[in-house]
């Protein structure tokens, strides 16, 4: 059964960081989401829509302001030929067979609504829902996507299991694993990974299980960003149990901090440029010693979409990866608009730091 997300209301279009917030909540309880439909406070077309919906087999979600609430169990109990009444100082259509604060599930037919509301600065109330398949994620490291799923279909098939292959970046594939009913997931990941043991890791989120991995081994990371900006950190910072691992790290996006914060020789920026192999070399380096990490990532690049020049152009990233034992560079010439490109830059950068330590995060 399908799940179509209607956001209704005028500042879920405008206000993006409280959008993003209802959907990571919902995405976290029921998994993906089919569709996502907007409508603008006022707009008349909700009725039809509605009407048209609530005659088919699916599971609707309707999130809208605490003001369009009431209107909106309005227009439901008008479309299923009910009325509304006062539950827990709400008005709720009185076929809605579960309710809690600022949230109730219904079904029509065979379709299930459960409506919410949301302000901003509000906490997410309880969505109703229940997912219908079990479900879990793997990342492989290493293989193209035919090659991937000519070696994984036949264990797909053996365990009834279905699989959704995605490419994030060159080298790292996304799967969702999903099955309904006879299907045995954990078996079919068991032998998944004895048969790719140095190229898959099972985890719905890589960040927490790297946070988890380096936790428990005690081993620490830091970073050292110049075109990213920072949004190597943020993505570790945006997850719980940071702190366990991450001490911080260093934005040098000017050649003088590179200088002063990390130690590197002028000398060295000015004869290969801020972007090249030797300047993320020197950053990774410079960026273990002053934290007196495990781990340090280095990223330099010009992410656009101006700065470029014939030799460098824009989408030329540098990144470094370093440990105690050893250190790795890359060099990419990446496709896409400025956040893409930074994006992709992240993405790489953590493909490498599990790559350079297989014996721990593998």
């Amino acid at each position: 059964m399908k799940h179509h997300l209607l956001f209704i209301g005028n500042k879920f279009i405008a206000n993006i960081p409280l959008k993003e917030y209802i959907i990571r909540q919902i995405e976290k309880k029921i998994g993906f989401i089919d569709s996502v439909t907007y409508f603008k406070d006022g707009d008349n077309s909700i009725f039809l829509y509605l009407e048209q919906e609530l005659n088919k087999k699916s599971k609707i979600l309707i999130v809208s302001t605490k003001q369009n609430f009431s209107t909106i169990g309005k227009l439901i109990s008008t479309v299923t030929s009910d009325n509304q009444i006062l539950k827990d100082n709400m008005l709720i259509p009185s076929n809605a067979t579960l309710y809690e604060d600022g949230s109730y599930l219904l079904q029509h037919k065979e379709s299930f609504i459960n409506v919410l509301h949301i302000d901003e600065m509000q906490k997410m109330p309880e969505i109703l829902f229940q997912s219908d398949e079990s479900n879990a994620v793997i990342h492989l490291f290493d293989e193209d996507r035919e090659s991937a799923l000519a070696m994984l279909n036949p264990l797909a098939q053996m365990y009834d299991v279905r699989l959704d292959v995605v490419t994030l970046i060159e080298g790292w594939l996304l799967v969702d694993v999903s099955s309904k009913k006879y299907g045995n997931i954990s078996q079919f990941i068991h032998s998944a990974k004895q048969l790719l043991p140095h190229k898959l890791i099972a985890a719905s989120n890589i960040v927490l299980y790297i946070i988890d991995v380096l936790f428990k081994h005690q081993k620490k990371v830091t970073f050292a960003e110049s075109c990213t900006g920072g949004l190597l950190s943020y993505y570790f910072t945006s997850q719980n149990g940071a702190s366990k691992i991450l001490d911080g790290s260093l934005i040098t996006y000017s050649n003088e901090l590179k200088e002063n914060w990390l130690g590197i020789d002028d000398v060295i920026i000015n004869t290969n440029g801020a972007v090249s192999f030797e300047v993320v070399q020197e950053m990774s380096e410079g960026a273990l010693n002053v934290s007196h990490a495990d781990y340090a990532i280095s990223i330099s690049g010009i992410a656009g979409d101006t700065g470029g020049t014939e030799l460098k152009p824009v989408g030329t990233v540098f990144i470094g990866v370093r440990s105690a034992k050893e250190h790795s560079e890359v060099h990419l010439q990446l496709s896409g608009d400025r956040n893409y490109v930074q994006y992709q830059s992240v993405l790489y950068a953590v493909k490498m730091l599990l790559k350079i330590d297989r014996e721990i995060f593998f």
